[in-house]
């Protein structure tokens, strides 16, 4: 599978759980970004996407942050997923010359294939809620994690 978009996943997954976990209060970006060990730029590309999707929000300010737009049980790690993977394929296939017999065949089969994979990918992760991801949903106040996105002990 692709690199980036499976980190954008992994990343994504684990922002909406957290979400999940903090819904009393927003939640900064920065505090997500050291929970992920992400860099904050590419985590807020990551919540643009999730955005988009209808899956956050946001609101500015020094009380503001990021919430989730619905509820943990009616987000799919599917939705997730679609929301990182904009259409991409699952294979990167390379570029195929024009007058090449083999590389026509191949873009012709893997095509296909992602295609299978991409419908079966799908349907697993359709079947898996944050609620799934996050069992119990416990609940998480901002204040007890500390600059790193650590759980305070």
């Amino acid at each position: 599978m692709a690199g980036p978009a499976n980190t954008q996943f992994a990343v994504a997954v684990h922002v909406l759980t957290m979400l999940a976990g903090m819904r009393a209060a927003p939640v900064s970006s920065e505090l997500m970004a050291g929970s992920t060990g992400s860099n904050p730029v590419y985590l807020r590309r990551v919540l643009g996407r999730l955005r988009e999707a209808g899956l956050v929000g946001s609101r500015p300010g020094p009380r503001g942050g990021w919430h989730l737009e619905r509820e943990p049980a009616d987000i799919t790690l599917g939705d997730a997923w679609r929301a990182v993977q904009e259409g991409a394929p699952v294979f990167n296939l390379h570029a195929v010359q024009p007058d090449c017999p083999v590389g026509s065949s191949i873009a012709t089969t893997l095509t296909g294939i992602d295609e299978r994979l991409t419908r079966s990918v799908e349907a697993e992760l359709d079947a898996i809620s944050l609620l799934d991801v996050f069992p119990g949903a416990a609940q998480f106040d901002p204040a007890d994690f500390v600059a790193g996105g650590t759980l305070r002990s």
